[in-house]
């Protein structure tokens, strides 16, 4: 256990759901422009996570309008309102950067079968 711990554990977040690789999620991110405030969603598929405690941290890919955008979402950051989980991914691997290269079905992910 580090000496930064004990701060740290006082901004972790415990209504998040368990995130994993491959999982498509709706993620709410508080936007403010010009004074006023605003929720915008970002859906996307999970293709990397990175960090631990605190610094935890995920990306999330999307196609908009063709053009692949990525973002990183501190996992515990007061930025982010809410994160909604979509699908479950079936995947295999920890980092799906192999998805930046694909385009249309091949690059879609399978559903995860709850057995």
């Amino acid at each position: 256990m580090k000496t930064t711990d004990l701060v740290d554990n006082q901004y972790i977040r415990s209504d998040l759901p368990d995130l994993r690789a491959g999982d498509e999620v709706k993620v709410h991110v508080r936007v403010v422009e010009s004074g006023k405030e605003r929720i915008q969603i970002f859906q996307g598929n999970i293709i990397a996570i990175q960090g631990s405690g605190v610094a935890e941290s995920y990306t999330v890919r999307k196609l908009s309008y063709g053009v692949g955008v990525e973002r990183t979402f501190p996992k515990h950051s007061p930025a982010v309102a809410k994160v909604e989980l979509m699908h479950r991914g079936e995947v295999r691997r920890a980092k799906l950067y192999f998805l930046r290269e694909r385009t249309g079905k091949a690059a879609k992910i399978r559903e995860k079968r709850e057995s």
